[in-house]
């Protein structure tokens, strides 16, 4: 079935031939929605800014990556 979500920037391709892109653009975003220190390592933010993150992130990778990284609880081990 088709992802019918509306994507801010192409999702992490499952081979990664797009991961710098990806991670550029996943940090501008991050940025901008205030969500930054959830990707830096030893970062003291809140439980739920981490969820919004995990949740945009994961918005933005492949179906088959989702799978991969489904325990996968905070933004800085994604």
């Amino acid at each position: 079935m088709a992802n019918l979500a509306k994507f801010e920037f192409v999702p992490l391709d499952i081979s990664g031939k797009n991961y710098l892109s990806w991670v550029v653009d996943a940090k501008m975003h991050l940025d901008a929605m205030g969500l930054e220190n959830t990707i830096m390592e030893k970062n003291e933010a809140t439980i739920q800014n981490r969820a919004k993150a995990m949740i945009f992130l994961r918005h933005h990778l492949d179906e088959s990556l989702k799978v991969e990284y489904l325990t996968v609880k905070d933004p800085v081990d994604l």
